[in-house]
């Protein structure tokens, strides 16, 4: 810790950890789980959504992301917010917030309903997730014991969006889809107690003012980029995909230069250019929107391909919350005495091979493939964060707490928008390329009525729509359906090892090794 962090950050820096330090990080914890289960309730019940409301697959990936844009555009703005006005106080309307929307998502009329939900959803996680990492930055102090807080914090955050796939797709065997949207409630109402008795208040706080001008300037150009992402390779879907990605692009550059000109900056360019800031925070948003992504279209996948139901296709992750639970203290470890590079590369090593063996996955390959698959990236995804995280925490003065916990939370929420976003658009081109190619083909292409080639083209859901229309043709419909769904999977998993490859490359080259590293801490 820096030494003009002391006044601020007098607790953090007197003690190794707060008072009641087991119930405080419980309450953390508890906070960290009811925002991550939230983020992947819908991905689960996409099939079930699709069948009821008859929508079109960039309507699903619009669904299963919301939450995560509502995140990606607040974690920023809410991040300084909680410096300044009280990090305690902002988490308990963040968890009471999501209770709130949880339910206002199960009582959705349609889709369009549901995607705003979802994001209200994502906007109230953005109080209380980035909150969990500011604290305990400011609570416990720099060392050992820290970096193993946030070893187990990364892991359950991790595992709690895994974990909330099972839980869903164990409650969609017996339950409608609404029910998932209020998974969390139960937990929520404990976080809030927990919070509210244990957690420390006005900690380590900053007494600057806010730059709301540049918070609404980070929504708008973070939230026109992640709705750029998921429609711009969508069928139909580039002239405006494209205006909202130059949108971003404008919007974002104006951001930069008023944060480089204020005299109290929301994001702080002086910490965010050290090498030991940015390229850690780029790393791990690539590596947790692999993990992110590829849940998306392997749910899907295993549910319409494999022909997993909604449990099964829960259950089959389990693998991953094994290796996310057992990589954790092993990820602490090597950070310790490997420093954050190598770490890092570690992780990205295994999320390569997690890569290349969902590009093997078919319509009957066997479970073990599948669950190796999940095992490694949850491995990979580990070890990536945790050495990233550290990174970013330990190059950010406590008072600026909220910025490393911001960025940490846009690694996870904008990361896994971003690539949802990509391989789901990409899922949905590749799926209407694949249908429109065999329509094509086929000699019954002419009788086929416009509205009949859409639905066909639109979704997994609406082919089986127009299959339950013509019994006759059924068998042919849904094996096309499948096909063509494998096709843009596949696809989509492609272009996730190219990120991923990208993102190492970036790491090995851009990041120092373990002795500069700790100079450059010992110096900064």
């Amino acid at each position: 810790m820096r030494q003009d962090d002391t006044a601020t950050g007098e607790l953090a820096t007197t003690t190794d950890a707060p008072p009641r330090a087991g119930w405080v990080l419980a309450a953390l914890l508890c906070a960290a789980v009811v925002c991550n289960l939230n983020t992947v309730a819908a991905g689960i019940a996409v099939p079930a959504i699709g069948a009821q409301f008859d929508a079109s697959q960039t309507s699903l990936n619009l669904v299963a992301l919301a939450t995560g844009l509502g995140l990606s555009i607040s974690v920023l703005y809410l991040g300084a917010l909680a410096d300044r006005y009280g990090r305690k106080q902002m988490l308990l309307l963040g968890v009471a917030g999501t209770v709130a929307a949880g339910v206002l998502s199960s009582l959705s009329w349609s889709v369009e309903a549901l995607i705003g939900a979802q994001v209200f959803v994502g906007l109230a996680s953005g109080m209380a997730f980035p909150t969990t990492l500011s604290l305990i930055s400011a609570l416990w102090a720099a060392g050992p014991r820290r970096t193993g807080v946030i070893a187990l914090w990364s892991s359950v955050s991790s595992m709690a969006s895994i974990a909330g796939s099972i839980l869903a797709g164990a409650l969609l065997t017996f339950a409608s889809w609404p029910w998932v949207f209020v998974l969390s409630v139960p937990i929520a109402v404990v976080a809030f107690v927990l919070v509210l008795l244990f957690v420390p208040g006005h900690v380590g706080e900053s007494s600057d003012p806010v730059d709301h001008f540049g918070g609404v300037l980070s929504a708008a150009g973070l939230g026109c980029l992640v709705l750029g992402m998921s429609i711009v390779f969508a069928p139909g879907g580039a002239l405006r995909g494209g205006i909202l990605l130059i949108l971003s692009v404008v919007l974002l550059a104006v951001f930069g230069w008023r944060q480089a000109r204020a005299r109290f900056p929301l994001f702080d360019l002086r910490v965010a250019r050290q090498r030991l800031f940015w390229l850690p925070a780029v790393g791990g948003l690539i590596a947790v929107g692999t993990l992110s992504g590829t849940l998306f279209v392997g749910e899907q996948f295993m549910q319409s391909v494999m022909g997993y139901d909604p449990l099964q296709a829960g259950v089959a992750v389990v693998p991953a919350v094994v290796s996310l639970l057992l990589a954790a203290p092993l990820s602490a470890r090597a950070v310790a005495a490997l420093g954050t590079r190598s770490t890092m590369l570690i992780g990205y090593g295994f999320l390569l091979a997690a890569m290349v063996s969902m590009l093997l996955w078919r319509e009957h390959s066997p479970y073990p493939l599948v669950g190796f698959s999940f095992f490694v990236i949850g491995v990979g995804v580990t070890f990536v964060m945790t050495a990233s995280r550290r990174a970013l925490t330990g190059s950010t003065p406590v008072r600026r707490a909220g910025m490393a916990s911001a960025t940490s939370d846009l690694q996870s929420d904008l990361g896994g928008a971003i690539m949802q976003a990509l391989l789901g658009a990409v899922l949905a081109s590749g799926f209407t390329a694949a249908v429109s190619a065999k329509l094509s083909a086929s000699p019954d292409a002419a009788s086929l009525s416009e509205q009949v080639t859409h639905a066909l083209q639109s979704s997994f859901a609406s082919a089986v729509h127009v299959a339950e229309q013509f019994p006759r043709y059924t068998t042919e419909i849904l094996d096309g359906a499948r096909a063509s769904l494998l096709d843009g999977s596949l696809i989509a998993f492609l272009i996730g090892t190219g990120v991923i490859l990208a993102g190492a490359l970036a790491v090995r080259i851009g990041l120092p090794g373990r002795d500069e590293e700790r100079r450059l801490t010992t110096t900064g």
